[in-house]
């Protein structure tokens, strides 16, 4: 009866108000109905387009949309308007500050108020993590939807200050996901390294150790012990926070020097190994002045075959006599001596062996007169008689 009610009033209106014969109806709803709620506004009316506005707009309004043009026959238009539920901004739960190193740590991201039901995801430093649970439940309303998603890991020293991050999506978020981030606060036992101050530690030097210690809480202090015991030289022995200083080294020092960390989770402890060595002496650089090493021998031959004498002298150079060497100024010193003892060394051998070769006695004409002689007159003499058997002695030499 309503309804027939205002198409009786319309058919009385006048041609100036005759632009009005479009009606937006929701559903079942009249059009003088839905233009009663505050939210909805007309936008514009024409011969050729009726515009409604809706704002603050809420999953009620979700539904078929009716336009009528009442012509004969009547003409009618339909659309059907979806409305997105937007998701909660996302809460973690399930962290307890602190952690312990190596325990399990499970956390929940849940948002509600989706529709359709909104995508979770984890990131750990930046990098997703794939292997989480994924939980979806229709609200009260039967209209959206709370989703919820946990991530399981055993957490170590590397998570410590590591945010993991919780990241809703959805399309009603327009590509700008909501976050929610947790930071994590793990503690852990005391890891220890000891760094000499040189690798080659020297005698008379000074010496400082350091104590590396990483820890959380943070170790403080350490305790320095050697051997297993207390620092034998405490004046000399000057510990300074994490580090020992051992203000001149001398073979006492050698042995085994430990730091001890320890905080309210565990203890550890590191080891070095002290040997101090002796300082090296310095050699200035040697020079070695070449020389050439020469052996002369001198041979007097007599075959008395005549009354001349005859004597022939020569004078070898031995061919394979060694020239001494020059060392480099920045030579070892072992390379130095070992190259003048071989030079020294060869020159005796070849000299000997060449005396070796020349081994004997070889007279001239007059000194063989002269073995038995008493005077030079004499000596000749005897010499001269000796010719007779100078064929049988002749000696040669090659």
């Amino acid at each position: 009866d309503l309804l027939m009610f205002l198409f009786f009033q319309l058919s009385f209106l006048p041609s100036s108000c005759s632009k009005i014969p479009f009606f937006l109806f929701k559903e079942l709803y009249l059009t003088f109905q839905a233009l009663r709620d505050n939210r909805i506004e007309l936008v514009r009316a024409s011969w050729h387009e009726l515009s409604i506005s809706v704002s603050d707009v809420s999953l009620s309004d979700e539904g078929q949309y009716t336009c009528s043009l009442f012509t004969m026959p009547v003409k009618t238009s339909k659309a059907y308007l979806t409305v997105l539920g937007v998701p909660e901004k996302p809460q973690i739960s399930g962290f307890s500050s602190p952690v312990m190193e190596g325990d399990l740590m499970q956390l929940t991201c849940k948002t509600s108020g989706s529709k359709p039901a909104a995508d979770i995801r984890w990131f750990k430093n930046d990098k997703e993590i794939k292997d989480v649970k994924y939980l979806k439940e229709e609200d009260a309303n039967r209209k959206t939807f709370t989703v919820s998603s946990t991530l399981d890991f055993r957490v170590d020293r590397s998570d410590d200050g590591v945010a993991v991050i919780c990241r809703v999506d959805h399309e009603s978020l327009n590509a700008t996901p909501q976050v929610a981030m947790q930071v994590l606060e793990i503690h852990y036992t005391p890891s220890v390294k000891i760094i000499p101050s040189t690798p080659f530690p020297q005698e008379g030097q000074p010496l400082i150790l350091t104590c590396e210690s990483k820890g959380k809480p943070l170790p403080e202090p350490v305790l320095w012990t050697k051997d297993g015991g207390e620092l034998p030289d405490p004046d000399r022995m000057v510990v300074s926070g994490r580090e020992l200083n051992i203000l001149f080294l001398n073979k006492t020092d050698n042995g085994t020097y430990r730091c001890e960390a320890t905080n309210t989770i565990g203890q550890s402890s590191a080891e070095y190994v002290l040997i101090v060595h002796d300082v090296p002496n310095t050699l200035l650089p040697t020079t070695i002045i070449p020389s050439l090493t020469t052996a002369t021998v001198t041979t007097t031959v007599a075959i008395t075959t005549s009354p001349t004498t005859s004597a022939t002298t020569s004078s070898v150079r031995d061919p394979n006599a060694l020239a001494g060497q020059t060392g480099p100024d920045h030579a070892l010193i072992g390379g130095i001596v070992a190259v003048v003892v071989f030079v020294t060394l060869c020159s005796i051998f070849l000299l000997g062996r060449y005396l070796a070769r020349h081994k004997g006695t070889y007279l001239t004409n007059e000194a063989k007169g002269a073995e038995d002689a008493p005077d030079a007159d004499t000596a000749i003499i005897n010499a001269e008689g000796s010719q007779v058997n100078a064929e049988e002695k002749k000696e040669y030499f090659i």
